[in-house]
């Protein structure tokens, strides 16, 4: 397990302090705002690859570093740090980031989208309940929390979300039960695609041996398409 990290290249006040994250910049100069949420591996080589990927196809993309400068490749080391990092801190965290984009001379849109893997899926989910008409567009990616999500009373993000048929993290009866939640508490309707993939088939570190580039590319399509859309 790393304790620094090298991607860490802009700092912004959350509640719990100072956090951290990787902002990268459209060629252009400016672009809707997007928050980029990590894996359970923390702010990797890869979720700093997909923020510059973000960025290349024109948006100011920021992925917070939720663990504080930690990563590693070991899943039990993974689940271990994931098990102790409090929903609430990496909530007011995640407050910060969208506030840090807001203010951002390079940020054109009202709202800023969010975009999440795995744990970042769940907190995807968190967040656009948390801050309401302040997130544009939410799309968690085989979104998991360690704990039972909160009311999405407040949701009122349009929200696209991408899983794989054979995740067991994110089966397709606990997406489904997910989707029918989200509608009867906040009137808003998932557009929810299902892969014939395993759970992480975006991640082309393929830790989990579940990497699947055909159906990985459908996803990032379809997600760029939809944060285009809706966010101004």
């Amino acid at each position: 397990m790393s304790d620094t990290n090298p991607h860490q290249n802009v700092t912004f006040p959350s509640t719990s302090g100072t956090a951290h994250g990787y902002l990268a910049v459209p060629e252009s100069g400016s672009g809707p705002g997007l928050i980029v949420i990590q894996e359970w591996w923390g702010l990797t080589d890869h979720i700093a690859d997909v923020t510059n990927r973000f960025a290349a196809e024109g948006f100011v993309a920021l992925a917070p570093d939720l663990y504080g400068g930690k990563t590693t490749h070991d899943a039990d080391e993974a689940g271990k740090l994931m098990g102790e990092l409090p929903v609430d801190q990496a909530a007011t965290d995640l407050v910060g980031a969208v506030d840090f984009l807001l203010a951002h001379d390079a940020v054109t849109s009202s709202t800023v989208g969010a975009v999440g893997f795995c744990m970042g899926g769940g907190f995807v989910l968190v967040l656009a309940a948390q801050q309401g008409d302040r997130i544009g567009a939410a799309v968690p990616f085989y979104g998991v929390l360690k704990e039972e999500f909160p009311s999405f009373a407040n949701l009122t993000a349009p929200l696209q979300g991408h899983f794989g048929e054979t995740d067991q993290m994110a089966d397709p009866a606990s997406v489904a039960a997910l989707a029918e939640r989200i509608e009867s508490e906040s009137g808003v309707t998932p557009q929810f695609f299902t892969y014939p993939a395993g759970h992480a088939f975006f991640n082309d570190e393929n830790h989990m041996g579940t990497y699947d580039k055909a159906q990985g590319e459908i996803a990032w399509n379809r997600t760029l398409e939809f944060l285009r859309a809706n966010l101004r």
